[in-house]
């Protein structure tokens, strides 16, 4: 029994000393792995250096209602500088920018793949001055600063220097990048030197650093690439680059827009939302207004160097998340032959006027916009302006285009407004029936002169009368004493409650810019300063006056009618999806505003339309006579100045008993309302898909049916 209970004492301190080494094991396994990790990633990092470089996200790509893409990505190679490791020394540094690029020129990448910067500094009569148009730019504020860093004082009076030896600037730059020595004696041959200080400035306005890698040659190939990184293993580095790409080159340029590096006056618009400074973004068009979708978020890839600066490792410490795809309302199909229409028609207007005798009948028409859109939603289906451009060959034809008188690069379709002329009628013809001012069946004597004010007394543009007829005559022959008189009993207060809920002088809600215009009131008068008359109430009811609308205006106030008085904001986003496919947003009509029209009172003007189209004395039946779809429509003719011939307008829907698309087209100096419904036509074949091909038509002579589109609204 005793020898037991010593058996028994030596298990339970053998016991105790398994448990205390086990404790000690344990807390000491604890202390390496939990309280000791630390020290032992500091000894880790021990003579390591980490640095972040940006990974540029993809850009969203740009597609048309049915997927066919309008705006891709090419991937190509660039070289940039990497400011963690490039030589720090000027000298240095300065051979080692002369050694890539000519190593570049011997490979034959050099004049394709490197642009020369931008200079501030111009030689003229032998002095140095400041190119003020760089230094309007966001380059231009930047330079600003680093000057005053270097001690030279800015001229808040005159925006100019108080040293104006702009020489002594660029000499103190040249100093700065050891192009020159302290005796400003030149260390390199002169082409050498002013490359180097256009390169090494851009490098410095560009904020040159390890967080922000210089480009300097672009889309290079492989051999030059194996070759630069064969015999240059720091200070540079590859990066796949998405060059845009232009599916439709020459079509929908004005729709598409540019990219481009942040412009001065939005730097604090895009810095404020995470932006760097260098990011290229949407500068125009669908590419700006959906730069939000398209942009993505960048990514950053981390590079660790060793004590002595060797890259020792690589990795992506955030990965970058693609922009998302946008999706247009636009039919690339319809939208090509909109352009194609719009040009054809001009050119017909003029060969028919030079074949004329007569003067100001169209000779001088060079310029254009058409607007289609869907009446049951505002979705735009083709924006067409004329002239255009190439957004492939944009920069290199850029001054060409800035300078041709004729501005191919203004968006006519959007932003030029237009008196409205006869196609006003239709809305103050609504608005007369809801006030009942007239009905259905009330005459008016049309006698050609109107004499009802003693000042003022405008003639109809027949030369002769209308004699007695209804609101539906007078909208297929336009007459203007009918609609002076229902203008004057409607008054400008009616016209213009109407007119703002149809979306005339309201910004339509397109995400594209758009100039407003002009709705003719006696407020919009007097704010600038003038007076208002009666003749003018008159004069707004034909719509002339002060009203100016554009084209998109015209289309959306022609669908507000047929839809009963509900205006659809228009818009050209049609659904956004990200990389793999999933749709996140699709667009869903909005609507503006809303009027309640008698539904009576629409048939009737709709009706009067089909008459402008069909009827003997309609003003457009040279142009839809015989036309296997039944549609409305109203041409106009609006003065723009007696040296030149007017402009001419025609809106139209079809089909008519259930009206999908409304199109308006105006055509500067296009002399005749009638005559811009050609293009209307050859946009209704393309959505109908009728293809005809009538060459009497495409800029043959007219044919003489009838001429009462002549309507002259001064």
């Amino acid at each position: 029994m005793k020898r037991k209970r010593e058996h028994f004492f030596r298990y339970v301190v053998l016991g105790a000393f398994y448990v205390a080494v086990c404790l000690l094991f344990t807390a000491r396994l604890i202390n390496i792995q939990i309280a000791g990790q630390d020290y032992y990633q500091e000894a880790y990092n021990d003579g390591y250096y980490y640095r972040n470089v940006t990974i540029k996200a993809q850009r969203g790509e740009i597609f048309d209602r049915n997927g066919k893409a309008l705006v891709t990505n090419s991937y190509t190679y660039d070289l940039y500088l990497d400011a963690g490791s490039i030589p720090k020394d000027n000298d240095e540094m300065n051979q080692f920018i002369l050694h890539i690029l000519r190593l570049a020129e011997d490979f034959g990448e050099y004049e394709d793949s490197f642009t020369v910067p931008d200079m501030p500094f111009m030689q003229k009569d032998g002095e140095w001055t400041l190119d003020q148009s760089f230094m309007q730019s966001a380059y231009g504020k930047r330079l600003t600063r680093l000057l005053t860093d270097l001690h030279f004082t800015p001229d808040s009076d005159d925006g100019g220097w108080e040293k104006e030896d702009k020489g002594e600037m660029r000499e103190t730059l040249l100093y700065r990048y050891g192009i020159v020595g302290e005796d400003m004696e030149a260390k390199y041959s002169q082409e050498d030197s002013d490359l180097l200080f256009a390169l090494r400035l851009d490098m410095e306005l560009s904020y040159f650093s390890t967080a922000e890698p210089y480009t300097i040659l672009e889309d290079i190939g492989k051999k030059y690439i194996a070759a630069v990184t064969e015999g240059t293993v720091r200070g540079i580095g590859i990066i796949c680059e998405a060059e845009r790409v232009y599916n439709y080159p020459g079509y929908a340029s004005h729709i598409l827009g540019r990219t481009g590096k942040i412009m001065a006056e939005n730097a604090q618009y895009y810095t404020d939302k995470g932006y760097k400074l260098n990011a290229i973004v949407g500068t125009s068009g669908a590419e700006s207004a959906f730069e939000d979708y398209l942009h993505g978020e960048d990514g950053v890839l981390t590079i660790v160097e060793d004590e002595f600066e060797n890259v020792v490792d690589t990795f992506v410490s955030k990965e970058p998340k693609a922009g998302q795809d946008v999706y247009l309302t636009i039919d690339i199909d319809l939208q090509m032959d909109a352009e194609k229409a719009l040009e054809s028609n001009i050119q017909m207007i003029v060969a028919n006027a030079e074949a004329d005798d007569k003067e100001l009948t169209g000779e001088d028409a060079n310029a254009g916009a058409l607007v289609a859109i869907e009446k049951n939603s505002g979705a735009v289906l083709a924006i067409a302006s004329y002239p255009t451009y190439d957004l492939s060959t944009f920069n290199e034809n850029y001054q060409a285009l800035r300078e041709d008188e004729n501005a191919p690069l203004f968006n006519r379709a959007l932003e030029g407004t237009y008196a409205p002329g006869s196609t006003f009628k239709p809305g103050v013809a609504v608005a007369a029936l809801q006030e009942d001012i007239i009905t259905p069946y009330t005459e008016i004597y049309g006698a050609g002169k109107y004499t009802y004010y003693a000042d003022f007394q405008p003639s109809c543009w027949r030369a002769g009368c209308h004699g007695n007829i209804n609101v539906s005559t007078a909208i297929q022959v336009s007459c203007n004493y009918f609609f002076y008189d229902i203008g004057r009993q409607l008054t400008i207060s009616n016209i213009t409650k109407y007119c703002e809920k149809y979306g005339l002088g309201q910004p339509t809600g397109i995400e594209l810019t758009e100039k407003v215009g002009i709705l003719a009131s006696p407020a919009a008068r007097e704010a600038n300063g003038e007076t208002w008359y009666d003749g003018d109430t008159i004069q707004a009811a034909i719509g002339q006056s002060d009203n100016l609308f554009n084209p998109l205006q015209i289309s959306s106030y022609i669908a507000t009618l047929l839809n009963g008085g509900t205006r659809y904001s228009a818009h050209l986003l049609y659904e956004v999806r990200e990389y793999d496919g999933r749709t996140v947003y699709t667009a869903e009509p909005k609507i503006a505003s809303t009027i309640s029209l008698d539904s009576q009172n629409v048939s009737t003007v709709k009706y009067a339309m089909k008459g402008v189209m069909e009827a003997s004395d309609g003003s457009a039946v040279r142009v839809f006579a015989n036309y296997p779809i039944a549609v409305g429509g109203k041409t106009g003719t609006a003065q723009v100045s007696k040296t030149s011939s007017d402009n001419a307008l025609f809106v139209a829907f079809a089909p008519f008993d259930d009206p999908e698309i409304v199109v308006s087209c105006v055509i500067e100096h296009g002399a005749k309302g009638t005559d811009a419904g050609f293009a209307i036509r050859d946009v209704f074949d393309s959505y109908f898909g009728l293809n005809e091909d009538d060459d009497d038509d495409e800029g043959g002579k007219d044919d003489g049916t009838t001429n009462n589109d002549d309507e002259n609204n001064n």
